[in-house]
């Protein structure tokens, strides 16, 4: 059985890489202002954010995770990726 010590590392390295994937999810969702700047495109697409959210959603209950509560989070990271988005486009909020 393992320690308490040796379960909050392992919780400690999941919290790291979730963090890590958010960053990366930023990244990408930077890269994705430029091409939608350069097509013409909104920042917000209520269909793509739909299916997003929809796939998370069933991935979740296919997972045996709180369905609601994945689907709380995928709606903070596409509303990180729309603000992002609205950063590199010069309208955002952030410092």
């Amino acid at each position: 059985m393992q320690t308490i010590e040796e379960l909050r590392a392992e919780i400690d390295r999941i919290d790291t890489a979730i963090v890590d994937l958010i960053a990366e999810r930023q990244m990408f969702a930077g890269r994705m202002a430029r091409v939608k700047y350069a097509q013409g495109l909104p920042i917000r697409d209520a269909g793509r954010r739909r299916d997003v959210i929809e796939r998370a959603f069933d991935r979740a209950v296919e997972r045996g995770v709180d369905p609601r509560a994945v689907q709380r989070v995928m709606e903070l990271l596409v509303e990180m990726s729309e603000e992002r988005q609205r950063e590199c486009q010069g309208e955002g909020n952030l410092p």
